[in-house]
């Protein structure tokens, strides 16, 4: 193998010792962004505090970073509860029964000494005074003691008839002001309303003055104070008292006004002044951005694994999280109270950049940090508070870019993509104004709109305006630059096509191979065919010495060496590289060219050699490598040996076509040649039988027409 081919070895064998050391360059992108994530959000959760004293004015309008209890106002309210709660009393249905009885006992009584005829002693008609004497032996001592005797014998001395109402028109009144309860305080104002009751009734007068004098007797206390009841009701009252809150965002002072004790109390409440500074929110946000960066760190390793990342892709990570964290928190610096202004932000550019440059994973995870950090930036700089409905906008809009970007042939795709993340902005606007108790007016709901519209309109435009810079400046790849590299009349693909025909029709063919078998397995099918359209442009340089463009012309091969023609032929991969690099062209196609042959053996020219010389060196006529270190670059390196295979075939049969493929496949497994790239033998088995599925249509049996002498 003469020097350059050494040279151009040892390069490219750096520049994959160079890609593998990405993997050391995640740690430290990882901490310059959690350092960014805490600088940013700092004052979001940092609590301002002010040097105040009594009885100043307040300078600016200070509202309170937490939510938090006042205990004393709490206090003060439950005592001014609990002592307005009326003490309760407990009616006694003993001492109303007992008074009842006696009204009932003295018209019995009396009733008793009428029918008993006792009215003559002796023969002689009985003075009022021994009816009275009669009566009180009749009644009981609580009653005759407590009783004039004049009230008995005024009531002896009243008709049957004036008697009953009297007493019944009694009993009643009576029953109805013990039922109500009689106290102490209101004993003289019960027996008012009785004798009220008796006064202004229909009863002779002869009958009302005894029963207002027995009115004094039976109307007694019988609503006693109940400790354990009224106990009750003062705990039930106090419990019923809610907490006084003050709630985070709440005002404290205004602007201008007076610091009074109360107000003082408050601020000193809720920690904002200069000798409260409290660490533990900054602590907090510390600890989610600790998560947050180990999300990051981990999707980068799970892609470095892959062989999928780069320091580039790296970088375009960085990069893109920057802008999107910097265009919300300039957006909130812009924010007042009551506004929706966090509409406006274009933060679907980043889930839409990070999918065309990376992957549709990552701009998800992304989207899903980008919308928590969301809600602690528009926080309104409350300690404690998360703005959820922010955040959960900012996610809507993400995820809706990224189900809308799909089958990207062009840069109107991104444009159509904006379309529905306009469409998902507005009724997201729509859902939270309906959800809201809030009434907003027409002005408030088209400007909002406004805001949500003109932010989908320019993620689209943002997107398009910075993919070239990402494209050129980290030479990043995307679908759209893959479209673009598709065109024919790409210089190189021309030069391809004027130069080695052959070649520019082997390319073609190797890539709808290689595009149909990455989709079978769910890799980059785009990727696979413009690498493959470009992955043998390296044989321009000498074309004619490649068979698929030597027509009508003798193969140059027989008049040199084995060991010349091999390395002529070992050369191509690594001249592609170059004009690839030349060119400017992404790394990703690069790598395809130069590792679609990996270390395969040239085997022809090896046995070729081997004739003449036992002693021949099999590593003079390997490539040097590298093998192919991605699905697509492996997959490649598979169809482009079987598409020159089948093509060789005279008379291709189903049976020859599946005995190639499986040959070639396992030649690849057992040369180790598939070592390091990341294809499963499950996915080798849904190659092998798509390339056999879609050989199989390519070389479908024809029509054998006779010529006209056989005929």
């Amino acid at each position: 193998m003469n020097l350059g081919v050494i040279q151009l070895k040892k390069k490219w064998f750096r520049s994959l010792f160079k890609k593998h050391t990405s993997g050391l360059f995640i740690i430290p992108s990882v901490v310059l962004l959690g350092i960014f994530f805490f600088f940013i959000t700092l004052d979001n959760v940092n609590t301002k505090t002010y040097d105040i004293t009594r009885f100043s004015t307040a300078k600016e309008t200070i509202r309170s970073p937490i939510t938090i209890e006042d205990e004393k106002e709490t206090e003060r309210k439950t005592r001014e509860t609990v002592q307005s709660v009326s003490d309760r009393y407990l009616v006694s249905d003993e001492v109303t029964k007992e008074r009842i009885s006696f009204a009932e006992e003295i018209r019995e009584a009396i009733h008793t000494l009428h029918e008993e005829g006792k009215e003559v002693t002796d023969n002689k008609p009985m003075t009022g005074q021994e009816k009275v004497q009669k009566l009180n032996q009749l009644l009981s001592e609580d009653i005759s003691v407590s009783v004039k005797d004049q009230t008995f014998l005024q009531l002896i001395e009243a008709s049957k008839e004036d008697r009953e109402k009297g007493f019944t028109l009694l009993i009643q009144a009576l029953r109805e002001t013990l039922n109500d309860g009689v106290r102490t305080e209101n004993l003289q104002t019960a027996i008012a309303n009785v004798q009220d009751k008796i006064k202004y009734s229909t009863l002779n007068d002869n009958i009302k003055k005894p029963l207002t004098e027995l009115t004094k007797f039976l109307v007694v206390e019988n609503s006693f104070f109940d400790v354990e009841q009224t106990m009750e009701a003062r705990k039930e009252a106090a419990g019923s008292v809610d907490p006084v809150m003050i709630r985070a965002g709440e005002v404290i002072v205004r602007e201008g006004q007076t610091i009074t004790n109360q107000i003082y109390e408050n601020l000193e409440l809720v920690g904002v002044l200069d000798s409260q500074r409290n660490i533990f929110p900054l602590l907090g946000m510390l600890l989610l951005i600790v998560l947050i960066s180990l999300v990051i760190g981990f999707e980068m390793y799970r892609m470095n694994k892959d062989n999928n990342l780069d320091n580039n892709k790296i970088i375009t990570i960085v990069i893109v999280t920057v802008i999107g964290i910097a265009l919300m928190k300039i957006v909130s610096l812009y924010t007042e109270e009551y506004n929706e202004i966090f509409y406006i932000v274009p933060i679907a550019t980043s889930a839409l950049l990070l999918k065309l440059l990376i992957n549709e994973r990552m701009a998800f995870v992304m989207a899903i940090i980008y919308a928590i950090l969301a809600g602690f930036i528009f926080n309104g700089k409350i300690t404690g508070y998360l703005n959820a409905e922010a955040g959960l906008y900012i996610l809507i809009s993400q995820v809706a870019g990224l189900y809308f970007l799909m089958n990207v042939k062009d840069r109107t795709a991104i444009l159509k993509s904006g379309l529905g993340i306009m469409v998902v902005n507005t009724m997201t606007v729509l859902l939270f104004i309906f959800l809201s108790f809030e009434k907003y007016s027409i002005q408030d709901l088209f400007i909002q709109l406004g805001f949500a519209m003109f932010a989908a309109f320019l993620s689209a435009v943002l997107t398009i305006g910075l993919l070239p810079f990402f494209e050129a400046g980290l030479n990043m790849l995307s679908d759209v630059k893959l479209l673009q590299l598709s065109n024919p009349n790409q210089p190189l693909l021309k030069k391809l096509l004027t130069e080695a025909p052959g070649t520019y029709h082997h390319s073609v063919m190797v890539a709808n191979l290689s595009e149909t078998a990455c989709e079978a397995i769910g890799a980059n099918g785009l990727l696979a065919r413009v690498g493959a359209y470009y992955h043998d442009i390296g044989k321009t340089v000498k074309p004619h010495y490649f068979v698929e463009n030597q027509l009508s012309i003798q193969n140059p091969h027989d008049f040199i060496s084995p060991k010349q023609s091999a390395e002529i032929i070992i050369r191509h991969p690594y001249d592609g590289a170059n004009y690839l690099k030349k060119y400017k062209m992404p790394k990703e196609i690069i790598d395809i060219a130069l590792q679609h042959h990996g270390t395969s053996l040239l085997k022809y020219f090896y046995f070729k050699e081997k004739e003449k010389n036992n002693h021949v060196k099999e590593l003079d006529f390997r490539y040097p490598g590298p093998k192919p270190q991605t699905k697509e670059a492996a997959i490649i390196n598979i169809c482009d040996s079987v598409e020159a295979a089948v093509r060789s075939l005279k008379e291709p049969t189903e049976e020859k076509i599946e005995d190639i493929i499986t040959s070639i496949i396992h030649d690849r497994m057992s040369d180790g040649q598939l070592d390091e790239s990341p294809l499963t033998l499950k996915e080798l088995k849904i190659i092998q039988q798509t390339l056999f599925d879609t050989l199989k249509g390519i070389f479908h049996s024809r029509i054998q027409y006779p010529k006209e002498e056989e005929k």
